[in-house]
């Protein structure tokens, strides 16, 4: 048992070494976060989007802007677009799953805003959907994602893949980045 876990921890380890090691995806994180803290600047929306693991994900990474990472400071405007479970439920009943992300940026987003959609194979359905719609209404999208980006390759502005095919790792690297990201955002925003 204890070899099991000393492996999975050494996987997890190896892909943050490549993280680490990966100048191209450490300059993109930072890039992002400049975007976040101009846009935050312009009175512009951050919202999030994921499906399953990645939707607990979303939920907790708008959480950090929306309430407070280390600071004491100014709830920044951040959401994640699944905490409505009577829209989730009707849109999916009445329309299709498919669209319960991209029928609400329709609806709410505006341009300049920020989608960040969380999918580890990179191809769900609902954020594609949801990353097209926003690139129609000049929406930036920040697809976090496995390996080679998926159908969200194309569809991202940003593109955060993490150099894995194995979901939790990918997962794990999803949560270290993006509370990189809360930090310095709220550490420059509040300068």
């Amino acid at each position: 048992m204890n070899n099991k876990i000393q492996a999975i921890i050494r996987e997890s380890l190896t892909v943050k070494e490549q993280i680490l090691k990966d100048e191209r995806l450490i300059g993109v994180v930072g890039s992002i976060v400049d975007l976040i803290v101009d846009r935050f600047r312009q009175g512009k929306h951050l919202y999030f989007c994921g499906n399953g693991g990645s939707a607990a994900d979303a939920q907790h990474l708008a959480a950090e802007f929306s309430g407070r990472f280390y600071i004491n400071r100014d709830a920044l405007p951040s959401e994640a677009l699944h905490c409505n479970t009577s829209y989730l439920t009707a849109v999916a009943n009445d329309y299709s799953y498919d669209l319960i992300y991209s029928r609400l940026i329709k609806g709410i987003g505006k341009s300049s805003d920020i989608l960040v959609g969380m999918s580890t194979s990179g191809n769900s359905e609902n954020i594609v959907r949801a990353f097209e719609t926003a690139r129609e209404k000049g929406i930036t999208t920040i697809g976090m994602t496995g390996e080679g980006g998926g159908r969200m390759r194309e569809l991202s502005d940003y593109l955060i893949d993490i150099p894995s095919k194995n979901t939790p790792r990918i997962q794990e690297a999803h949560m270290l980045l993006g509370h990189i990201i809360c930090q310095l955002v709220e550490e420059l925003y509040f300068a």
